[in-house]
């Protein structure tokens, strides 16, 4: 996804201000399942007797999911949704709590890292309570390391060079707030209902030169500074007291995490190293390249004991047997082989169709995540690897790169020892092609497997599902010869449908309630396309917020306001009141969305950052601090931007030799969506009643034609209301021309103007009487 709108020109300057974006994420597929590639794995097992392990999945489709595993299923138990944009990695630990030196409550959470530049914390038991999000990395977090028997420390690095060493405990604990001073917690933490804003406690994680920074802004990681390139791959000792890095430079970077220091740098790889793990003590450290080449190092002699050219392409993923003998590793080759340390005899247990993203023991299982969004459960012996030798098929691995140590094999081609994995948690296919339509409120997508959808972005649905048929041929078949401004835009790299809405822009698209086929309004009444998008949108979000309301008010004896939310000052810009919408609340049916399959909400207010969350779990507490104010005041306070560009100029002559008499003089002016047909009876209304000049503005915009008082120009065609009038028992048949091409009483004068008139001059329309009558 892209990332929402900067929070603005906070400075003096006279640059423009950024207003902040408002996007939703579709999806109509099972809500359980991932839709896009894994980028990470964590495996939490039970410490009860038959307890449930959990499996634990991040996505790039922006979301984490909870799986509750058997023997042979696993099942989706919760979904975590606040991240917006790509999951990178996932790490855990447990943070122990000291209440008045007596009771250990013990809680298990979750840290998790996105391209969205922040980690976030959860509780991994609960039903997806995010509950903080740390704010320091420039760029995308890439990776996260976490030390097994000291739960504080998390190590994090990303695509700015960047390396920090969390005290996860000191960050996550909250202290008093002071004005400006706090750390913004998660949209939906647990204290979401009263938007408070913990800020974390000032703590060092080991000595007096641990963190450098004691201010009032909370706390601050210590910063691990040596990396000039991105870094891709983090791993730690189970004490936390050594810290090795990766990335494009090539090199292994060795640190002691409690201070940020530097211990050594290890040169070895030609490529971008892409995984890394560390054994217990912190002496032994393998790696994995986009060289192919997995090496071994030991830390102490700051040296490579051994090169393993095992794999044809990237290494991508490493796993090691709980005693540091075997490493398991899956990568750019599709390909997932085993290796011995000290034998270098190495052994391919399977074969993917999509490249290996990541791996994670379980017992003797190993989970596989590749770049599909399926993960599977194989066979892995990992307390007694020899076993898996027993099979046969294994091959010495070379200490060359992998083109010069081909002739090792022999020519032979390495067969599998397994064939089906034991279990599988099936994906859904990803979006990968979308295109919009000219209606400017269906898109067109294809997915993995070749199917294509049409869909209905006001509503969130699928409306046609045409199955494996060709993009383009039904993309041209879908073609409509209508011009609407672009209100929107969409794009699919989380794997589905993401509508983004900036404004002013998204108020520039209306259409008539006709055209709609709105039942119980005007067919004339325009309506503004992202006002009812948005009111449809955050439907329940107001019906939670009037509740809340009314509940406070009731409490305080006070009666509740219509308006229920200061507009902003709008000093810098014009601002117009939507009077075509009588119920501010009231969703029409082209509007209303799924609570089935409920779009997700990413955005940002003026406080905090931006965040995801479905539409149906939005509480009413969320408010200008957590929506950009466009929105709330287009939603609470029917106000809009005003519109640029909303009207056509034209005008409007007989045909040549016609007899007909020049019903106007100079230009005229009208609604862009106006239909010819309202052209063609405003000829015959003044060919009628003779009245030629009468009832056109000296402005050039139409004006009522049966007397009134002369509309604004603003409201534009007060002229063409439906209904029976005298005139129309005398109504000639009359036919509108565009560079003498009779035009379909159904077409705008926007169409018009892109497909038949082309040119950048004032629009020129003909009329004369139809043919044949």
């Amino acid at each position: 996804m892209h990332r929402v709108g900067s929070a603005g020109n906070t400075t003096n300057s006279v640059r423009p201000r950024k207003e902040k974006r408002l996007a939703y994420v579709l999806s109509d597929a099972d809500d359980t399942k991932h839709c896009a590639g894994i980028n990470c794995l964590k495996v939490l097992k039970s410490t009860v007797s038959n307890g449930c392990d959990y499996l634990f999945t991040g996505s790039r489709d922006g979301t984490l999911k909870r799986w509750a595993l058997s023997e042979d299923s696993a099942s989706c138990s919760a979904t975590y949704e606040s991240h917006v944009d790509w999951l990178t990695v996932l790490t855990m630990f447990l943070v122990f709590y000291e209440v008045n030196d007596v009771v250990l409550a013990g809680d298990s959470t979750l840290v998790s890292c996105s391209s969205d530049t922040t980690l976030k914390t959860w509780n991994c038991l609960s039903d997806g309570t995010c509950t903080k999000t740390l704010r320091q990395h420039s760029d995308y977090v890439t990776c996260l390391a976490a030390a097994e028997k000291n739960s504080n420390i998390v190590a994090s690095g990303g695509l700015g060079g960047e390396v920090f060493i969390w005290d996860m405990e000191a960050a996550l604990t909250p202290v008093s707030k002071s004005g400006e001073a706090m750390e913004e917690d998660c949209l939906n933490g647990v204290n979401g209902s009263t938007n408070s804003l913990p800020m974390t406690s000032l703590r060092t994680i080991s000595s007096s030169n641990s963190i450098s920074v004691h201010t009032t802004q909370g706390y601050v990681p210590v910063g691990a500074k040596g990396h000039k390139e991105s870094v891709y791959a983090l791993a730690m000792n189970d004490s936390g007291t050594r810290l090795v890095s990766g990335g494009t430079e090539k090199v292994v970077r060795v640190w002691d995490p409690r201070t940020g220091s530097k211990a050594m740098k290890l040169r070895g790889h030609t490529d971008n190293i892409r995984a890394l793990l560390l054994d217990s003590t912190g002496r032994y450290c393998l790696s994995g390249s986009s060289d192919s080449m997995i090496r071994l190092w030991d830390l102490g002699m700051q040296r490579c004991l051994h090169s393993y050219a095992v794999h044809t392409d990237s290494v991508w993923a490493l796993a090691s047997t709980p005693t540091f003998s075997h490493v398991y590793s899956g990568g750019r080759d599709l390909s997932l082989y085993l290796t011995d340390l000290a034998t270098r005899e190495s052994l391919l247990l399977c074969t993917k169709e999509h490249p290996i993203s990541q791996l994670a023991l379980h017992d003797d299982s190993i989970w596989v995540a590749t770049t599909d969004s399926s993960v599977d459960r194989w066979p892995a012996e990992a307390h007694n690897p020899q076993k898996v030798f027993q099979r046969g098929g294994s091959f010495l691995a070379g200490n060359l790169s992998f083109p010069r140590a081909r002739v090792s094999l022999e020519g032979s081609i390495p067969v599998p020892v397994y064939k089906e994995p034991t279990l599988t948690i099936p994906g859904t296919s990803a979006l990968v092609q979308h295109e919009i339509l000219n209606n400017r409120r269906h898109v067109l997508t294809k997915d993995t497997a070749g199917s294509v959808k049409l869909w209905e972005i006001t509503r969130g649905i699928v409306i046609e599902d045409y199955g494996k048929v060709s993009f383009e041929e039904k993309k041209e078949q879908l073609f409509e010869m209508v011009s609407i401004p672009t209100w929107f835009t969409v794009d699919t790299r989380l794997g589905s449908l993401s509508v983004h809405l900036d404004t002013p822009q998204c108020f520039s698209a209306e259409m008539y309630s006709a055209d709609l086929n709105i039942v119980g309004k005007a067919e004339d009444d325009k309506v503004n396309l992202a006002h009812e998008t948005l009111k449809g949108l955050l439907a329940h979000w107001l019906a939670k917020r009037r509740q809340r309301l009314g509940s406070q008010a009731s409490a305080n004896g006070d009666a509740l306001s219509g308006k229920d939310i200061a507009p902003r000052s709008l000093a810098h810009s014009r601002v117009e009141v939507d009077g075509g919408a009588e119920n501010d609340s009231m969703v029409y049916p082209p509007f209303k969305f799924s609570t089935v399959s409920p779009p997700s909400v990413v955005t940002e207010g003026y406080q905090g950052g931006p965040w995801r969350k479905k539409i149906t779990d939005l509480d009413g507490s969320e408010d200008e601090k957590d929506f950009p104010w466009w929105c709330l005041d287009c939603v609470l306070n029917n106000r809009l931007p005003p519109k640029e560009n909303s009207k056509c100029s034209f005008y409007l002559h007989p045909c040549e030799g016609s007899a007909f008499q020049i019903l106007t003089q100079g230009k005229l002016s009208a609604p862009r969506i106006l239909r010819i047909h309202k052209v063609v009876n405003y000829v015959a209304e003044k060919m009628v009643l003779d009245k030629p000049l009468d009832n056109v503005n000296t402005d050039g915009t139409f004006a009522p034609g049966l007397g009134g008082h002369v509309q604004h120009s603003v409201v534009g065609d007060g002229s063409f209301r439906s209904g029976a009038k005298p005139w129309q028992k005398l109504k000639p048949s009359i036919e509108i021309l565009c560079n003498n091409q009779v035009l379909s009483p159904d077409m705008s004068l926007a169409t018009v103007r892109a497909y038949i008139w082309k040119k950048p001059e004032d629009l020129i329309l003909n009329y004369r009487l139809a043919q044949g009558r």
